[in-house]
């Protein structure tokens, strides 16, 4: 399935040809929320954003004529908490993955704030939106030569038990070091001392956080991960997960008529139901990825987390140069999203 085309009038003269997606994903490339929510909000406003691939280099513009969904991925929600009124108006339904991560004393997440204030942030959040809409990430799971099991169990245990009651998931995914070179590279770089999992090790982890999760009672999910921990009560998460939009933002026809949704009517014998009759897997993921298809916008490169696991990043000299560079651009006329 592709998007439909929209044309878009840019600059107030211009005529372009732009994708018109109902799902927008902001963004597994980079950090929208902690570094670009001017950005998004102005490019929101302005209706349209001119995106780059990062395989062929070709610009594409993006239109918000259809978008009926907005998915956010962050580890620093709090620069958008000042348009949080501005969103709650003019963005139709939006939810936010929250990754909240322990590698404090470690440093492998340079430049995030500290476990207590991220904490204190996603509180904030779910207070705001209501735990539905706040979708907890412990994302990636390292092991080095520090970490083991135990102790990186007791630092998921510390986080879950400030969020239990801000939450209804947790959701994690452990270190893909041999998928992404680039991920392998910045490790090596740092002198991490990583050890590659294997189907033991998670399934020891799977164990653990199991037992962990009967005092939470959330929903635990694995994030592109092939290996099967049913028996642990653990599932294959869709993190575009249209599930969560129906049981969200039923009440939007648009959004439901894209997803399919169709409802099959009480009997006798049954209560009503909800079907869901199209397949929308984004083909664009990874085998094991069980989202539905959305447009991402964001672009790799430019987040200046600096985190030394980082599979967007080439370097963190380079994704701080060309955040430097964005920031100019923002406050200047090009503000296409380039």
């Amino acid at each position: 399935m592709k998007w439909e085309k929209e044309e878009i009038i840019k600059d107030g003269s211009e005529k372009i040809n732009a994708q018109a997606p109902i799902i927008i994903s902001a963004s597994r490339s980079t950090d929208i929320p902690a570094f670009y929510s001017d950005w998004f909000i102005s490019r929101w406003k302005a209706g349209y954003l001119k995106w780059k691939n990062p395989f062929n280099g070709v610009h594409i513009y993006v239109s918000f004529t259809n978008t009926r969904c907005i998915v956010f991925w962050t580890k620093n929600p709090k620069p958008m908490f000042k348009y949080l009124d501005y969103m709650d108006k003019n963005l139709p339904n939006y939810y936010f993955q929250y990754s909240l991560n322990d590698y404090d004393k470690e440093g492998f997440e340079a430049k995030v704030a500290s476990v207590e204030s991220r904490i204190k942030t996603f509180k904030d959040l779910s207070t705001r939106l209501g735990k539905k809409r706040v979708v907890w990430r412990f994302d990636p799971l390292i092991l080095t030569d520090e970490i083991d099991i135990d102790e990186l169990l007791k630092r998921v245990k510390r986080i879950g038990d400030e969020l239990k009651d801000y939450t209804e998931k947790l959701v994690f995914s452990f270190v893909d070091i041999d998928i992404y070179r680039k991920v392998e590279n910045n490790l090596k770089k740092e002198n991490v001392k990583y050890i590659e999992w294997t189907p033991e090790l998670m399934d020891k982890f799977a164990q653990g956080i199991s037992q962990i999760n009967k005092e939470w009672g959330l929903e635990l999910g694995t994030c592109s991960e092939k290996i099967d921990l049913d028996e642990y009560g653990i599932v294959h998460n869709k993190c575009i997960d249209d599930d969560l939009m129906i049981e969200l933002f039923s009440d939007d026809k648009k959004l439901m008529d894209f997803l399919g949704v169709e409802m099959e009517e009480a009997n006798l014998f049954n209560d009503s139901k909800i079907l869901k009759t199209k397949k929308l897997k984004d083909k664009g993921q990874r085998e094991d990825c069980g989202c539905i298809m959305s447009k991402d916008i964001g672009q790799y490169n430019t987040c200046p987390h600096e985190c030394n696991y980082c599979y967007a990043n080439t370097s963190k000299e380079i994704a701080n140069k060309s955040y430097k560079s964005h920031l100019a651009n923002l406050y200047s006329d090009k503000i296409d999203g380039e």
